[in-house]
């Protein structure tokens, strides 16, 4: 009985170990199909957005052509719809948000990784994370009845005695302050790209070799010394590269700027006039947009171009990471 049970018994451990594998071997595959499931409903969901906002906005541009993107005129009631002041809102806007944050996260950054003692790096550290989850929705609120009036007052008035009076810069500075204005739309945005902008300056900074740091102390080099000669150029690609995010994050940007940039569609040479951006106009006029009007379909390729604009700003920002890394 021995002799034959070994064999059977064999054979039953055989079976088992076979349908294990198979089973494993089958959740396997499941496991893969899901992660191909999830890989292509990101695409899905992205050629989805981008196909809405490209057809649906169409009838706009066949309507108007290029004028869509070069008149600055947005009449509902008269069906003339030009995107040419938001275009400009939120490129002035962003760009103001940019050389703001720009510099102050290379001082933030270059404080936590350098100068500042080990017990504050962490309070400080996440201090700027919580900056960073505050809604856009607060800053907003905070934005227009705080900060608004202090620009108007302390800012606006002193830029414009000083520099109004100069030939071509006097025309970007030209008054009267306005509490609400692309100026304050920009600060605002600057306040918000900060944490973003300052993390990542802070790794690349953090990733330049303490090998290049310390041999520049060695030789009697100080700290700005040290900070323009080797940390600066070791990471400019990759600084550049956070800038663009910086940028893209704040073309986008939505109810934080509509609170604060004066909702008014119109091109003005002044920083301190009021203006409108892509997101706010469509945040403000799109719940009055009647199924299939010409209105409904201009803010559509609003839309489209605020996409085309993000995308290429992000491609760009990613190349230069990436070329840093490589």
């Amino acid at each position: 009985m021995t002799t034959v049970a070994e064999p059977s018994l064999t054979t039953d451990r055989s079976s088992n170990l076979a349908r294990t594998i198979k089973r494993g071997q089958m959740a396997d595959a499941v496991f893969h199909a899901l992660l191909w499931a999830s890989g292509a409903l990101v695409l899905l969901i992205l050629g989805a957005m981008i196909a809405l906002l490209a057809y649906d906005g169409w009838p706009a541009l066949r309507h108007f052509g290029a004028a869509f993107y070069t008149t600055a005129i947005w009449n509902p009631v008269t069906e003339r719809f030009g995107a040419a002041s938001m275009l400009f809102g939120t490129l002035v806007t962003a760009v103001i948000a940019v050389i703001v944050a720009v510099p102050v996260s290379f001082g933030i950054a270059f404080f936590l990784t350098e100068v500042c003692p080990q017990r504050l790096r962490k309070p400080i550290g996440v201090t700027i994370q919580l900056l960073a989850a505050v809604p856009s929705i607060i800053f907003g609120m905070w934005g227009a009845l705080v900060v608004a009036p202090l620009i108007a007052a302390y800012i606006q008035t002193p830029l414009i005695a000083a520099l109004s009076w100069l030939p071509v810069v006097g025309e970007v500075f030209a008054g009267p302050p306005q509490q609400f204005s692309v100026f304050t739309a920009g600060i605002i945005l600057a306040l918000m790209i900060l944490p973003f902008i300052t993390a990542m300056f802070v790794e690349t900074l953090e990733s330049v070799p303490a090998m290049l740091a310390e041999s520049a102390y060695g030789i009697g080099a100080t700290t700005w010394e040290v900070f323009r000669s080797v940390r600066v150029p070791y990471g400019r690609t990759a600084m550049v590269g956070a800038g663009m995010l910086g940028l893209g994050r704040a073309l986008g940007e939505t109810m934080a700027v509509t609170f604060v940039i004066g909702n008014a569609n119109r091109i003005s040479t002044s920083i301190f006039a009021p203006g409108s951006s892509i997101a706010s106009v469509i945040a403000n006029e799109f719940g009055e947009a009647q199924a299939g009007s010409l209105k409904l379909h201009a803010l559509l390729q609003l839309g489209f171009a605020l996409f085309v604009i993000s995308f290429i700003v992000l491609a760009i920002s990613r190349w230069l990471v990436r070329s840093r890394l490589d």
